[in-house]
């Protein structure tokens, strides 16, 4: 096991970058089709993330103990929790064109994650890039092209750029016995490489 990484690395794959009028309706677009299957989309981004990285279940007191994604799937919890992260997204996607409201939004998510629930804010960065591969491959059509990435990739910076001030803002404190699966920091140095241009 190796260590989580740092508040610089997390900073280090923060590079905001301003997304354009067009982008934020490329952003709408895409996501209508994807908020239409919203609780099947949010199961399948979840079975992917907790078996990818099962150390994030441990946060999870209803369903840490499943292993196989079958159980997963049928767990009404995971159902429930899938929707809510939907959901949250669905609010940046309808207030995308107001910067404020995004931020408020993205500002309560990560206080109750980092007050509440005391998840690592890293577990954002990699649940957004698993967001990003299951829409990919559910939704090929709509997610080809390099405009749509483009935009997709800079919604993903946002999020995380959000939740992690939101962190920041109420002294998060990383705890120097905090360890993490290796897959989860290969998925960092991963999601640490080149940004959208």
């Amino acid at each position: 096991m190796e260590k989580v990484q740092g508040e610089m690395e997390i900073e280090r794959w923060e590079r905001n970058e301003e997304m354009s009028d067009a982008e934020k309706k490329v952003i709408q677009e895409t996501w209508s089709r994807v908020y239409a299957n919203c609780e099947d989309v949010g199961v399948s981004v979840l079975i992917r993330f907790f078996v990818n990285f099962p150390s994030a279940k441990h946060y999870f007191s209803q369903f840490k103990h499943m292993e196989d994604p079958l159980e997963m799937e049928k767990s009404l919890q995971l159902r429930k929790h899938g929707r809510r992260v939907m959901g949250a997204i669905n609010s940046v996607v309808e207030n995308i064109y107001d910067s404020e409201k995004v931020a408020s939004v993205l500002a309560l998510v990560g206080k109750a994650h980092a007050v509440k629930h005391k998840v690592e804010p890293v577990y954002f960065q990699i649940l957004t890039g698993v967001i990003l591969e299951v829409l990919a491959e559910e939704y090929t059509n709509e997610f080809t092209s390099p405009e749509v990435q483009r935009a997709w990739g800079k919604m993903k910076t946002l999020i995380c750029t959000h939740v992690t001030a939101a962190y920041k803002e109420v002294g998060w404190v990383q705890y120097p016995n905090t360890t993490m699966n290796p897959q989860v920091t290969a998925a960092v140095a991963a999601a640490a490489g080149p940004t959208a241009k």
